[in-house]
């Protein structure tokens, strides 16, 4: 059923009645006024007739007929508009409008009350008359005026209203209820031509004065985005997996087709050399260290690209930094590692994040940034500039030529000498992009080694448009993982 339609039926079911309860009070309040103003006038008439009620009882006790005759006439003439009935110890005297005989009379009528017969209604007041030898009952009668023809009517016309008002107040409560509810009509005609799936449209809505349908208008507005939004992010996961399916694949072909070789090495010469043993095993385990490390990266690469807003939050970038040259300092015990961290600097980011930033750069640094001599010498550096947080990493290894420094955060790119994954860079690329900021390599500050530095604005957080470093195709990856860069 349309809103318009149940608006009007609720109205044609309500007018009725209301218009029924106030002509119900307004006939009870009439009632009451015309029993007060009869009443008022009975107890004015009592007091009229009673001399001539006393006077009659008088008479008819002495036992003298035509006195009581005479004052019998003089009671009705006094009486003028109302009935009276006196009721003496041994007759009773009535005249003018009033019930039968046979109607019962209340005992005692103090105060005026409603006697009925045969559909008609009177108004009766009782006073007592009492003589030096008798005792009687005076009754006052008047038609009770507000049961009379009149009342009735208004009392049928208040019903036929009530019949009037149903239909036409339904009529009128639908008109305007239907033009009323056009601009909901209107923005649902609007929305149901949005198809989110198939199309980019969205919805268009113009102010229309009517507080409830522009809400409802922003609401699907908000709601249209949020889908957007999730299908963007699911869109993502989805390549997001394909690429890693594809990554995956072509990067541990190569691994496991040379554990595979080894294998069958070891497996078709069972009494092969102990020293050419030894170098089957030693590649082997070379191998599985590649792989499993290019599985950790990959799978950090996959939490980058599907991390949501939610998980970011304020970290103080200074206790990272510490923990991160705590634990580089655990893994290579004989390399020397520096750290120089101004206090209280903090970002919006996500914490697992910026722990792969940091072990990377340090990982990076303990690989490539050794001098000639093969001694480690790296120092990391955490300083406030401005509206940003700087992270600086410097080695003295041979640093990185400038022609390849805008190639060597792509994904897979190892050196010639490299057992690593090729991803370490790449990782600290996606995080450095993740939280806002840029990373640069440069010469160090002596000419000696590289500097790899990040910036962090600390009001960051805010995630990118597109996290997408493991999107591509098998082709890309191959393309380039052939580029081998020597640093």
């Amino acid at each position: 059923m349309r809103l318009s339609t149940r608006i009007g039926l609720a109205v044609g079911l309500t007018v009725p009645l209301l218009v029924l309860a106030s002509g119900w009070l307004l006939l009870r309040l009439v009632a009451q006024d015309l029993h007060r103003e009869q009443d008022r006038h009975l107890r004015e008439r009592a007091v009229s007739v009673l001399p001539d009620a006393r006077a009659l009882l008088r008479a008819t006790a002495a036992g003298r007929p035509q006195a009581a005759d005479t004052r019998e006439r003089r009671l009705y003439n006094a009486a003028l508009d109302v009935g009276i009935r006196v009721v003496g110890p041994t007759a009773t005297f009535s005249g003018g409008p009033q019930p039968g005989a046979s109607v019962a009379l209340p005992t005692q009528a103090t105060a005026p009350v409603t006697v009925r017969q045969d559909g008609h209604s009177w108004r009766a007041l009782s006073v007592p008359v009492e003589i030096a030898r008798a005792r009687g009952t005076l009754w006052v009668f008047q038609a009770d005026t507000a049961d009379r023809t009149q009342v009735r009517l208004v009392r049928r016309r208040v019903v036929l209203t009530a019949l009037l008002a149903a239909p036409l107040s339904g009529l009128l409560a639908w008109g305007v209820a239907t033009g009323a509810t056009g601009p909901l009509r209107r923005l649902g005609r609007r929305t149901a031509g949005l198809d989110p799936c198939r199309s980019t449209t969205r919805l268009h809505h113009e102010h229309t004065g009517v507080r409830e349908v522009d809400e409802l208008a922003a609401t699907l507005r908000t709601v249209l985005a949020r889908y957007d939004e999730q299908a963007a992010r699911t869109g993502e996961a989805l390549e997001t997996a394909r690429s890693f399916s594809a990554a995956a694949s072509h990067e541990l072909r190569t691994p496991l087709m040379s554990m595979g070789t080894n294998l069958d090495i070891l497996a078709d010469h069972p009494g092969l050399p102990e020293p050419d043993r030894t170098e089957v095993l030693t590649d082997l385990r070379r191998e599985h260290a590649r792989l499993l490390g290019l599985l950790v990266m990959l799978r950090d690469l996959g939490r980058g690209d599907l991390v949501e807003a939610e998980a970011f939050r304020t970290v103080d970038v200074a206790e990272s930094a510490d923990a991160a040259v705590a634990e580089a300092g655990r893994r290579d015990p004989g390399a020397r590692i520096t750290l120089h961290a101004e206090p209280g600097l903090t970002v919006h980011g996500w914490e697992p994040g910026l722990r792969l930033l940091l072990d990377n750069l340090l990982a990076n640094a303990l690989a490539h940034g050794r001098d000639a001599q093969g001694r480690a010498w790296v120092a990391v550096g955490v300083r406030g500039a401005g509206t940003e947080v700087v992270i600086a990493v410097d080695d003295r290894g041979p640093g990185v030529p400038p022609e390849a420094r805008d190639r060597i955060f792509g994904r897979f790119l190892r050196g010639p000498e490299s057992a690593g994954s090729g991803l370490g860079l790449t990782l600290v690329a996606q995080q450095a992009a993740l939280h806002r900021g840029s990373v640069m390599v440069a010469d160090a500050p002596d000419g000696v080694g590289a500097r790899f530095e990040v910036r962090l604005p600390r009001a960051g957080g805010e995630l990118p448009g597109r996290r997408d470093w493991l999107i591509g195709t098998a082709e890309a990856n191959r393309s380039q993982s052939s580029h081998k860069v020597g640093f």
